[in-house]
């Protein structure tokens, strides 16, 4: 998976030094370029086969800020995440899914975040091209696709779901065996981070509202709804979502100073950080470590 070469890039390029391992780890990520312009290496016969669009957002991200990344693959790679995009008008239209190229049509919260986190980060990019065409994802369907995934009344009110049918943790079942699904922490900032990304600002109330939920279910000790699941990925997805919102408090809660503070209380005597909880990967350190540094340097 590309994208576990360039999150330690990603989290690297903010910090002095590491010259030598950032320039092979580009070399790596680039070299794994396919001819539709994505960052993956396929797996056929997998569902979601190599989870090209997840891998590519986060390979595109990182090649942008470490400064060495290739302007052409960079480009490329804007094309496949915009071609990536479901279109239609069912409730998944304006989001994206794990990889294009997958028979099913599904898309997700998480996946639209990374996707839309990437475009709007490297959006200057399109000033380098050289045929005149512009390329971009249509962001007024992607927050139609946010939108419907806010629940709109009720506990859970400005609260974000993962999509409209995987059942995750916190759904329930009713007699008749229809699941309910529920909101949870990350989602919830995956939602707001992509709304800002869509340009839309605090004031808006469908950020209002979901910033609300943060606030009612404030957490550094677990994502809310999962509990231990997917935490590192939680504090980092929480990070980038405040910070591009421009808040300093969620209530009464300074989130720099209380994340960074759990996250240092966290980090082990070798000084990595990982997740006794392996859920999505989470035991490996080099993953939770990078994520450790990204949230660490946005709460400086």
């Amino acid at each position: 998976m590309p994208a576990l070469t360039a999150l330690p890039l990603w989290a690297l390029s903010s910090v002095e030094g590491n010259g030598e391992a950032r320039r092979k780890a580009v070399g790596y990520i680039q070299s794994v370029q396919r001819q539709d312009g994505g960052f993956y290496v396929p797996k056929p016969g997998r569902g979601g086969s190599g989870l090209g669009n997840y891998n590519t957002a986060v390979c595109l991200t990182a090649l942008y800020e470490s400064g060495l990344g290739d302007v052409k693959a960079m480009l490329a790679a804007r094309e496949y995440i915009a071609s990536s995009q479901l279109t239609g008008d069912d409730t998944m239209s304006g989001g994206f899914g794990y990889d294009k190229l997958s028979r099913r049509r599904y898309a997700d919260l998480s996946n639209t975040a990374y996707a839309l986190s990437a475009m709007a980060r490297t959006s200057a990019l399109e000033e380098l091209r050289t045929d005149g065409k512009r390329v971009d994802v249509d962001w007024e369907k992607a927050i139609s696709f946010v939108e419907n995934l806010l629940e709109k009344d009720g506990p859970q009110k400005g609260g974000a779901k993962y999509n409209h049918t995987t059942k995750q943790a916190g759904s329930t079942t009713n007699n008749a065996g229809k699941v309910s699904l529920k909101a949870y922490g990350a989602m919830t900032y995956a939602a707001v981070l992509s709304m800002c990304h869509a340009k839309l600002d605090r004031a808006d109330p469908r950020v209002k509202e979901s910033l609300e939920y943060c606030r009612r279910n404030w957490s550094v000790d677990e994502n809310p709804g999962m509990g231990s699941q997917g935490l590192y990925y939680f504090y980092d997805i929480m990070a980038r979502a405040l910070s591009a919102s421009g808040v300093e408090k969620i209530g009464d809660h300074e989130w720099k100073k209380e994340l960074s503070a759990k996250l240092i209380s966290l980090q082990k005597p070798d000084g990595s950080w990982y997740n006794d909880n392996n859920r999505f990967w989470e035991s490996d350190p080099v993953l939770c470590t990078s994520f450790a540094l990204l949230v660490l340097q946005l709460c400086r």
